[in-house]
């Protein structure tokens, strides 16, 4: 039983309480891989736990947690093959109304805990020459738009982070993924709309605000997102390539979105950007 366990692939999903992460995970234990499912909320895993993930409870913004989370896996299953990099959350408001704490905090997050969750795994999957890092960015790490200043520039940040770890983990088998979600249907609006409006409704920003809340809440383009499973199929794909690709897109918006701003100019996408606001 030992050695059938130590034969099949490990994967560490962050983020699996709820959306795209849990619906990672449940798509991975199809796979027939042994997976470990981290988030701050186990009481919201049961039912992965009833699929037979192994639930961790991770705040991805505290080390104690992360290297305690790494050492387990290390000691059971002799390392990580897969980790999908998906916990986050989106921190909207005026740069002039949102507090540097919070800022920061939005790169704790977004950036600083994967990347320390990162460098904890590479040293097995080095040593076994091969592994995966699927990070889940957004086609907000190539775009822009006014109130999401901390969450685009987590993102874009992460993007670039994920470039030169390519470059570096390369000579040793491990690959590094960028998958850019568009528009999906998670919890994600539901919780970045009212901390929006709690920041910024009241001031010089208001009208801008207003707009935003309005675009999430009746433009069917925000407000139906596309299924998880569209990303998730993704992920999946990355996993069963042997060269998966370096990015993948897809979700609501995403490759129109992302198309427009390859070839148009800053001020034109500037334009189009701002006739929604």
């Amino acid at each position: 039983m030992v050695k059938n366990k130590q034969a099949q692939k490990v994967a560490l999903v962050t983020g699996a309480s709820s959306g795209l992460g849990k619906d990672f995970a449940k798509a991975l234990i199809k796979e027939g891989m042994v997976v470990y499912a981290a988030a701050r909320r186990t009481d919201h895993m049961s039912d992965l736990q009833e699929l037979g993930a192994i639930l961790i409870k991770m705040d991805i913004t505290k080390d104690a947690d992360i290297t305690d989370a790494v050492g387990t896996i290390d000691r059971d299953h002799a390392g990580v093959d897969v980790l999908i990099n998906n916990a986050g959350f989106g921190l909207f408001g005026a740069v002039e109304d949102t507090a540097l704490d919070d800022a920061r905090y939005q790169f704790e997050v977004n950036l600083f805990g994967l990347a320390r969750l990162t460098q904890l795994v590479i040293p097995s999957m080095r040593a076994k020459h091969g592994g995966k890092i699927i990070n889940i960015s957004s086609v907000a790490g190539k775009t822009y738009a006014p109130l999401g200043s901390w969450y685009n520039a987590s993102k874009h940040a992460l993007e670039g982070w994920s470039d030169c770890l390519r470059l570096e983990l390369k000579q040793f088998g491990i690959d590094v993924v960028i998958i850019e979600p568009g528009v999906i249907k998670t919890e994600f609006g539901d919780l970045m709309i009212p901390a929006l409006i709690k920041r910024s409704e009241q001031g010089a920003y208001a009208a801008m605000v207003q707009k935003m809340v309005t675009m999430f809440q009746d433009d069917p383009n925000f407000a139906n997102g596309s299924d998880p499973a569209v990303i998730t199929d993704l992920v999946i794909k990355a996993v069963r390539t042997q060269k998966p690709a370096t990015r993948y897109v897809a979700g609501k918006l995403a490759k129109p979105v992302l198309f427009l701003r390859r070839w148009l100019s800053d001020r034109v996408f500037d334009r189009m950007i701002m006739s929604r606001f």
